[in-house]
Formats: structure tokens, C-alpha cells, sequence
């Protein structure tokens, strides 16, 4: 444990701040889990509400830091090619 205060201040800080970080990460995940769930069900309106939700807390991720912003990218290209494809 820290023995000056303001690193103790720090420290508290740093475990709110990758508490919230962790919340929002699951959160993501979740949310991709639940289009691809949708996309194997080939549910096509379940995975357009699903691809919406999805394609907004990954770029809500990619503002707040949380993933890189060309992961964003890359993540929200996977959907949108999985989502087309159901057309076909």
C-alpha cells in the first residue's frame, strides 16, 4: 500500500477509473456477443437492432480509450460484412 497520501488519492482513483473501464469493456463484448448470436440464429431484424447497439458502444469504446480507434474500425467492418451477408 502506499504510504504518501496523494499516491493513496491515486490509488483509490486508478481503481474507480479500471472499474468503470472493466464495466464498459463487458459491456461491449456483450453487446457483440448478442449480434453474432442474432447472425447465427440468421434473425435479420434481431441482428440490425443488435448490429446498431453494438456499432455504438464500440465507438463510445473507441472514444473513451478503451480499444483503439482501428480496432473499432475493424470490429465495426466485421459486423457490417456479417450483417450484408445475410442478404445473400
Amino acid at each position: 500500500m502506499a504510504n504518501i497520501k496523494s499516491s493513496a488519492k491515486r490509488a483509490l482513483l486508478i481503481e474507480k477509473a479500471t472499474a468503470k473501464n472493466r464495466s464498459a469493456r463487458s459491456l461491449m463484448r456483450t453487446n457483440i456477443k448478442k449480434f453474432n448470436v442474432a447472425v447465427d440464429e440468421n434473425d435479420k431484424s434481431a441482428a440490425e437492432s443488435a448490429y446498431n447497439t453494438a456499432v455504438k458502444t464500440v465507438d463510445r469504446a473507441a472514444t473513451k480509450n478503451l480499444i483503439h480507434k482501428n480496432n473499432a474500425a475493424r470490429r465495426k467492418s466485421a459486423m457490417t460484412r456479417k450483417l450484408n451477408a445475410m442478404d445473400s
